[in-house]
Parts: structure tokens; C-alpha cells; sequence
């Protein structure tokens, strides 16, 4: 084999594998950590701000931490479901079916990838929190696989996943605020609250796809237990929900502007035009509605935060 050969291999495994794990859907919780970052520094960071060095390693964990976790948690959820994913027909092409993954690799990559995310939390020393709450944190998301055998509340489980993404990087830059006051939290508390909600509810509208499949399959979802009518009825009121608690976070930091309210008018607009295009007779235009609105919200967001505290 040719070293071309070699290197256009290794890059073609790599690509299978950020395929297996969804890598660019990272773009849906890693904009709420950014912002948590943002505000944190913004309002004292604990210092980080004024050490570029500091600045540079904090922001190193935070990236390194997202994605590992995300990492680990992906390749645990393809690798628990893959009977599940084999039998059902939107889902039997995904690479643990097909085989274009092996198990033993699969876990070779959840165990690296925990090991890394938990490795990361040292770049926060002495800031000792984020590494305490690691494996707690991990638990969680690895946990969620398993969410849809016992509860129809899967969705708000990993809701809450993606929502622990700011909470986890404001701790981890304003650590001992939080030790001092459990109130400094609040900002990143909103933004978690926000994500959990809009997770919650573009992850009720994905699972009608497979609202028949799990039904019969005796898995839990809220369209198999609601029906899919409901179920679109209620994400809706999960998203209204987000709109209102990311309009109380200007409250608590005041820094938040015209260009924020503007971000949060192109948010609400975008989040009823996800519901039009998804109806209980026509759910061919889920995927638009999952890939693009939800890919666009969490940038705008962040893109609108960063404008208004730094510019």
C-alpha cells in the first residue's frame, strides 16, 4: 500500500466515524457553552479574561470536554441501539447495522472518548468542580440510551444533556463564584433551562417519524404514547416555553440589547416556521425543520450574545 493509499484510508475511517457520531450536529449545544463562556468572562471569569494563557487553557477545556462527551455519548447511543436501528427501516443504514463499524470499535471509542472528556476537566484545576462532576455529568448522558425502554420522557432526558453543556462551562470559568453563591449560577442556569426546552421539543417532532415503529417495538416516546397530533401540539408549547425563558435572561444580564431582542425575534419567527412546514399528515419535512432551523438558532443566538457584551 502506497502512503497515499495509507493516508486516504486513515482519512476515510476518521469521516466514517464522525459520521457513526453525528460530529456536526456538535453545532446544536456547543453555540450555549460559547455563550455561557461569553457572559462568564464578561462578568469576571474568575480572573480568566485578564491571562490571555489562562484564557486560552480554559477555553481549550471547554471545547475538549463538548466534544468528548458528545463523542462518547453518540457512540454509546448507536452502539445500544443497534438492534433496534437494524430492525427499524428509516434507521437500518446506520453504520453498526450495515457493519461498517465494529462493536469492539465502537467501544474502543466510547471508553477513549470518556477517558478524554474526563482528563479535560484537569484543565480547570484548580478549579476542582468540573472534574467532581464528571462522572455524574457522563452518567447522565450515556444514561439517556437507555431513556426510551422505561419513559416517554426520553426527549426531555436529553433535553436536559445538551442543557448541562452552559451550566457545566460556567462552572468550570466561575467555579468558585458558584462555591460563594449558588445564585451566580442563574444566567447559565436560564440558558440550560432554554436548551432543555428546545431540545425537548425538536426531539418530539423527530421521534413522529418513528411514532408506528416504536409503538409496535414497545418503546417509549411521547408520539407513541400521545399520538403524533399531540405531540407536535405539545413541542410547540416546549418552544414557546424556550422563547420566554431566553427573554427573562436579559434581566439577569443586563449587557443583553437591541441585538439580542432582534436574535430572539429571528429565533420565535424560525421556530413557527418549523411548525408550519411539520404537520400530523405530512411529516416529509422533518428533516428541514430539524437540520436547518435548529442548526441556525443556536448560532444566531450566540452570534447576537457576543455582539451585544463585546462590541
Amino acid at each position: 500500500m502506497t502512503t497515499v493509499e495509507a493516508v486516504t484510508g486513515r482519512t476515510s475511517r476518521l469521516r466514517t466515524y464522525l459520521e457513526l457520531v453525528r460530529f456536526s450536529h456538535t453545532v446544536f449545544a456547543l453555540p450555549f457553552a460559547i455563550m455561557a463562556v461569553l457572559i462568564a468572562v464578561r462578568l469576571g471569569g474568575d480572573g480568566v479574561w485578564s491571562q490571555p494563557i489562562l484564557w486560552l487553557r480554559m477555553s481549550a477545556g471547554v471545547l475538549l470536554c463538548m466534544i468528548s462527551a458528545r463523542t462518547a455519548a453518540m457512540a454509546f447511543n448507536r452502539l445500544v441501539d443497534r438492534q433496534i436501528d437494524a430492525a427499524n427501516p428509516r434507521t437500518a443504514n446506520r453504520h453498526l447495522p450495515r457493519g461498517d463499524v465494529r462493536v469492539d470499535e465502537v467501544l474502543l471509542l466510547i471508553a477513549g472518548s470518556s477517558a478524554t472528556f474526563i482528563a479535560s476537566t484537569l484543565l480547570f484545576l484548580p478549579n476542582w468542580l468540573p472534574l467532581v462532576l464528571a462522572t455524574p455529568v457522563l452518567a447522565w448522558l450515556l444514561g439517556y440510551s437507555y431513556a426510551k425502554r422505561f419513559t416517554m420522557l426520553a426527549h426531555v432526558w436529553l433535553g436536559v444533556a445538551l442543557g448541562l453543556a452552559p451550566v457545566a462551562a460556567w462552572i468550570a470559568l466561575r467555579g468558585s463564584a458558584v462555591l460563594a453563591n449558588p445564585a451566580d449560577l442563574l444566567p447559565a442556569a436560564l440558558l440550560g433551562i432554554a436548551v432543555a426546552l428546545w431540545v425537548s421539543g425538536f426531539d418530539t417532532i423527530y421521534a413522529c417519524q418513528d411514532a408506528q415503529f416504536d409503538a409496535a417495538q414497545g418503546l417509549q416516546s411521547i408520539p407513541a404514547r400521545l399520538g403524533v397530533p399531540r405531540a407536535l401540539r405539545l413541542a410547540a408549547i416546549l418552544h414557546a416555553l424556550t422563547v420566554v425563558v431566553l427573554a427573562v435572561l436579559p434581566l439577569v444580564v443586563p449587557q443583553l440589547g437591541v441585538i439580542y431582542w432582534s436574535s430572539l425575534a429571528i429565533i420565535a419567527a424560525l421556530l413557527v416556521w418549523e411548525h408550519a412546514i411539520v404537520r400530523p399528515d405530512d411529516l416529509s419535512r422533518v428533516n428541514d425543520a430539524f437540520f436547518t432551523a435548529n442548526a441556525v438558532i443556536g448560532v444566531v443566538l450566540m452570534a447576537a450574545i457576543a455582539a451585544d457584551l463585546w462590541l
